[in-house]
């Protein structure tokens, strides 16, 4: 399957064939199971789907109705939903720093340390050619929230609508976000629907589209004033000295009987989220999560959310107002159901999915201010950030979801929105689902503007722009 940057349509037939028919990259590897090591919600955008929604741990397939369940009566018209890829392997980055912790580990010579033996026995599996694709916990991610979706609001699943192509899928034109749309359609069509005949008369086409789910490619502004600026981070690069994140590399150092010298800060976030890929891909308690404590893990993950505060979030405006594009693009299709429900009762497109990365969620998630605390983080204010709101953990697990649900009620239309399966209020609203128009009244501004060739533009032109992405 072919796949472009920009915007490219490939059949979908084909796609799904090729997807059913690969194998994993692992393949047959014997997954273990353990207890949930205590630091698992601490791990930011490598955090599981599961750590947000504990239940699903008994019933992966369970849907809390009580919960979405509207004061008023309503028939919902129309669903937009912006989706974060499933679980994943580590990228070749994390690889070589997970082998450099993994060598400096065991080179140790003293043994009978319970610790140290036990990362010597553990298997270094993780290698380059993983970078960052799909795995099969992903995959099952992608499925398991179509069903659910579906079993929430099956009025807008119908088989119907789904072989007349009235339900569209957009994707970034990363592998790992093109398998997930893959695996959430299969979630449908053998989970959900259980067609048989699927292949026979299914011709509808899934959108591989750039500019809007990897719209921070396409921002001048933000790919040189944040992407490429070695100042931008700079509060990161601060708390890496601070003591409380000293206090953590000590710590390490002394559990693995090595030099401080010899390990650093990136070195220890490897050791941390090599227990976080174990966790998510094998379902395995590593020896690796041994290192740390909740208060260690308290410490990496603010470094973590600290990065995406002032990569992603709200430390630089351009960050948010890169997803100009993607925020009109979700209320057009919402204004357009209202239109043609009013005009005809009738919506021509019931469903919209779109998935994407941490880096689409949390730039629109801040442009629409949710999750902002009063006090910016900072490498200072640790101590005082332990409440904060912006905890990328919870906001942007893998699998996490952004739900627009437009529903038709009596002399009104009323919009509810879901972050990860459960109702979240826009912001100065207390109704779950606020009336349509309320909800484009908070967002008049950005509507009337938020212009992302403007926003977006350098103010002088110094030739292309060649990003460095670091993907999540």
């Amino acid at each position: 399957m072919a796949v472009v940057l920009n915007r490219h349509v490939v059949l979908l037939t084909f796609a799904f064939t090729r997807f059913c028919s690969a194998g994993n990259l692992v393949a047959n590897r014997e997954h273990q199971t353990g207890d949930i090591p205590a630091i698992a919600k601490y791990f930011g955008t490598k955090t599981r789907y599961e750590e947000v929604n504990p239940y699903l741990l008994n019933d992966i397939l369970f849907v809390n109705k009580t919960s979405l369940q509207l004061q008023q009566e309503c028939t919902p018209v129309h669903i937009s939903a912006v989706i974060r890829h499933g679980t994943r392997y580590p990228t070749a980055k994390n690889v070589k720093m997970m082998k450099d912790i993994y060598k400096i580990a065991t080179k140790t010579k003293r043994r009978g340390l319970g610790l140290v033996d036990d990362i010597s026995h553990w298997d270094m599996w993780y290698n380059d050619t993983m970078d960052g694709q799909l795995v099969k916990k992903g995959r099952d991610d992608h499925m398991n929230l179509a069903f659910r979706l579906a079993t929430a609001y099956p009025s807008l699943f119908t088989e119907d609508s789904f072989r007349d192509c009235r339900m569209k899928f957009i994707t970034s034109s990363k592998h790992r976000c093109v398998d997930s749309t893959l695996s959430f359609i299969e979630g449908l069509v053998m989970k959900y629907w259980k067609m048989q005949d699927w292949r026979k008369d299914l011709h509808c086409q899934l959108e591989v589209n750039d500019d809007l789910m990897r719209f921070f490619d396409k921002c001048e502004r933000f790919v040189v004033d944040v992407e490429q600026n070695k100042t931008a981070l700079q509060q990161v690069d601060l708390f890496k000295t601070k003591p409380e994140m000293q206090g953590v590399l000590d710590k390490v150092a002394s559990l693995l009987d090595i030099a401080a010298s010899d390990i650093t800060a990136d070195l220890v976030e490897a050791a941390f989220y090599m227990c976080s890929y174990d966790l998510s891909i094998r379902n395995l308690k590593s020896p690796w999560c041994q290192l740390f404590d909740q208060e260690d893990a308290k410490v990496l993950e603010y470094a973590n959310d600290l990065k995406q505060y002032w990569k992603r979030g709200y430390g630089h405006e351009i960050n948010s107002k890169s997803s100009c594009t993607l925020f009109h693009d979700l209320f057009r299709r919402l204004d357009k159901a209202v239109e043609e429900s009013e005009r005809s009762g009738t919506v021509s497109e019931p469903a919209a999915f779109q998935i994407g990365h941490a880096e689409t969620l949390l730039p629109l998630l801040s442009l629409m201010g949710f999750f902002k605390d009063e006090t910016p983080l900072t490498a200072d204010n640790f101590a005082q950030q332990w409440g904060r709101v912006f905890r990328t953990g919870h906001i942007v697990p893998y699998a996490s979801n952004l739900v627009f649900i437009l529903h038709r009620c009596e002399g009104s239309y009323r919009l509810q929105l879901l972050l990860n399966e459960k109702p979240l209020s826009f912001p100065q609203m207390d109704d779950p689902a606020p009336e349509y128009q309320h909800v484009k009244n908070l967002y008049s501004n950005l509507l009337e503007g938020c212009d992302f060739k403007k926003e977006c533009k350098l103010p002088s032109a110094n030739g292309t722009v060649n990003p460095i992405i670091h993907e999540l």
